[in-house]
């Protein structure tokens, strides 16, 4: 962790199964359980939180969302991203995150 609502860390790219080609990042849960401690108070529909993430050169505003069968957040990577950082399925995503609303 870089600092009070910074969270940094390394995961695999995986594609959410179905018709939809949908792209996330699984949060680890120990990074997982520090978000949902310090966002108690600003989480949103679904359980959704606002981040400022960066992979390699790209920063985007998105929000990860609450997996309840993995126990940990997910954080969507959208085609523009995977494009500019040259991502693929399976290969690992270093991410740095931001949480916005604190």
């Amino acid at each position: 962790m870089s600092g009070i609502g910074q969270f940094e860390f390394s995961a695999p790219l995986w594609r959410y199964p179905g018709d939809v080609a949908w792209y996330f990042v699984s949060v680890p849960a120990e990074i997982s359980d520090d978000i949902l401690e310090l966002t108690g108070s600003v989480r949103r529909g679904f359980g959704s939180v606002r981040v400022v993430v960066t992979v390699g050169s790209t920063t985007w505003r998105t929000s990860l969302f609450p997996d309840s069968k993995r126990g940990t957040y997910l954080l969507p990577v959208k085609k523009a991203v995977r494009t500019a950082e040259d991502l693929e399925p399976d290969g690992d995503v270093h991410a740095l995150i931001e949480l916005a609303d604190l």
